[in-house]
């Protein structure tokens, strides 16, 4: 599990890299969230080899990994996904199979979309409650009893009060996979409004020193735009 398509391409494809030592019939595990068609291309080059690739992306934050509670999406030939399955199985309890080699890489990215569009939902919903004189504790303590509560919003949403010494996933991270989604959007014709302006405050949020903080920075990155005293 490496950070982006060029450290994939660097540690698959270099000089002393992973198809340097892969052999006939054994299965290579990709766990990155990287483009998806850097990923088929890498699989082909397993393919040529007689051996097998599965992109196999990872769902959960730092509080789900502790807790063994990671889903993992997989892609790639489905025999292949049976053999690997047990052991992806040690990783995460739950093991989706999506579809041929990079459907579970496309999979992730449109996760982890959902992740910076909910954060900065939740952001605008507690700066106009905060700014209309409602206690931001209160606010959220509400927002986390309604409808609108989703896992990510109750495990994330603390970093509202003050954000972790160590990030979850940083801010340069979540834009890759942002821009990611919007280079495959361009390509499969999908309007993705919402996403593009949440790319927009995380560009906002870099320009403001928060790159390398967690992503929950786009409320603190909201909070200064709006005049709001933060913590």
């Amino acid at each position: 599990m490496v950070t982006n398509t060029s450290a994939l391409e660097a540690v698959t494809l270099g000089e002393e890299g992973i198809l340097q030592g892969l052999r006939e019939d054994q299965i290579y595990v990709d766990m990155s969230t990287v483009s998806p068609e850097a990923s088929v291309k890498m699989a082909l080059a397993v393919r040529e080899l007689g051996a097998h690739m599965l992109d196999a992306p990872v769902s959960g934050s730092v509080e789900t990994l502790e807790a063994g509670k990671l889903s993992i999406m997989v892609g790639g030939d489905p025999a292949v996904f049976n053999r690997a399955r047990p052991i992806l199985l040690d990783v995460g309890p739950v093991v989706n199979y999506v579809g041929p080699n990079g459907q579970a890489v496309l999979m992730k990215v449109a996760v982890n979309l959902g992740l910076a569009v909910q954060m900065l939902a939740l952001s605008e919903a507690l700066l106009l409650a905060e700014r209309g004189g409602i206690d931001r504790k209160t606010a959220f303590q509400v927002l986390c009893d309604s409808v609108i509560a989703s896992p990510m919003i109750k495990y994330r949403g603390p970093f509202v009060f003050g954000l972790p010494e160590e990030p979850w996933f940083d801010v340069h991270m979540m834009q890759k996979d942002m821009l990611l989604a919007l280079e495959a959007a361009r390509r499969l014709e999908v309007p993705m409004p919402t996403t593009a302006v949440t790319n927009e405050m995380l560009t906002a949020a870099s320009g403001m020193g928060y790159g390398d903080e967690d992503f929950a920075a786009l409320f603190h990155t909201l909070a200064r735009m709006s005049g709001v005293q933060d913590v």
